[in-house]
């Protein structure tokens, strides 16, 4: 990995989304809830337990929905890391034909961080090299609500360090985990990464000492038996997305691009809100994602991006700025 890279990743509405994550969350709700509540889940995703076993992908909205109806049953603060905690290499499905041909921890994280579109992902991701330590942060691009992020990323940190412990049989541990919310009781998540836990943080974050990247893979992958197909549906909010970006920095209005789609406006609105979003959430969200790239690649100032990205205004680049990120491009780059 380079010393700092920016890896926008951020999967949203219908595209595919790692089936093993949504029955991973159902499988906790049945021990946790009861198979009453599970049931109610899978009638309002359209999907049941046993359809699940069958595909290799859902929806994004689908998992989405999943992790929203589960912190409705369970206030529970660390809810994310409990769940987080309980996956099993053995329930990866085909990504173990992946995770296969890496010879140590680090090719397994190379492999998780730039394949998002398989191993689904709700968050850009901003990587940073120093000496010693590898840090990840989260970038909520995607403007998600602060305590449904909270709950994924403490998700995310912790399925990925029990994975790695399985991999390599190693009792891994995190430098640092970051958390944007208030200090609270966070005695699983602390017990469980043996991390320093930082409260009102600026973003999400995770550090690991880059010596334990070097551990080699040892689990035994013969041992079970895997999918070795990938295939992916289509995705409608890909194909909107993809046709944002071709015409970037002067994206098509909302009425032209249901032309390009060939269905009626109001139509085109519907399938966006049937997926969780909006035109307008799609188009910002390539625009930050635009403008974090070219702050972290150094090799513009903020007035250039500014005329990059169309705006002949620099102040209404960074009110613009602040409204997709939370802050304004200046206090960004103070924080890389």
């Amino acid at each position: 990995m380079s010393l700092r890279s920016y890896i926008p990743t951020l999967m949203v509405g219908d595209q595919s989304y790692p089936a093993y994550e949504l029955g991973n969350i159902l499988t906790f709700i049945e021990i946790n809830h009861g198979i009453e509540q599970q049931s109610k889940l899978c009638a309002e995703i359209g999907i049941g337990v046993n359809e699940l076993k069958l595909v290799q992908f859902v929806s994004v909205w689908q998992v989405d929905y999943a992790m929203g109806f589960l912190s409705k049953l369970d206030s529970d603060p660390e809810l994310g890391a409990k769940l987080g905690a309980t996956y099993r290499l053995q329930d990866l499905d085909f990504l173990l034909g992946h995770l296969s041909k890496c010879g140590t921890l680090g090719d397994c994280l190379d492999f998780v961080v730039s394949s998002p579109a398989l191993v689904g992902s709700v968050s850009d991701t901003l990587v940073t090299n120093t000496e010693r330590y590898l840090h990840l942060r989260w970038l909520n691009t995607g403007k998600i609500v602060g305590h449904h992020f909270g709950l994924q990323f403490q998700n995310s940190v912790c399925s990925m360090l029990a994975l790695a412990r399985q991999l390599t049989s190693q009792p891994i541990k995190l430098e640092n985990v970051s958390l944007v919310e208030t200090e609270s009781d966070s005695v699983f998540l602390q017990s469980f990464t043996q991390a320093k836990i930082s409260y009102e943080s600026e973003f999400y974050e995770w550090s690991i000492d880059r010596n334990l990247l070097s551990l080699p893979i040892t689990f035994d992958f013969k041992q079970l038996s895997f999918a070795q197909n990938d295939n992916q549906a289509n995705s409608f909010i890909e194909l909107v997305l993809n046709e944002i970006r071709s015409r970037f920095p002067h994206p098509p209005k909302l009425e032209q691009m249901a032309q390009c789609q060939q269905i009626s406006s109001r139509t085109f609105r519907r399938r966006l809100a049937c997926a969780g979003t909006s035109y307008q959430r799609l188009v910002d969200q390539v625009r930050c994602q635009t403008a974090i790239a070219l702050i972290v690649a150094g090799e513009k100032s903020v007035v250039e991006i500014s005329e990059v990205m169309g705006f002949s205004d620099v102040s209404h680049f960074r009110q613009s700025f602040k409204h997709w990120l939370g802050y304004p491009p200046g206090y960004f780059i103070r924080q890389l």
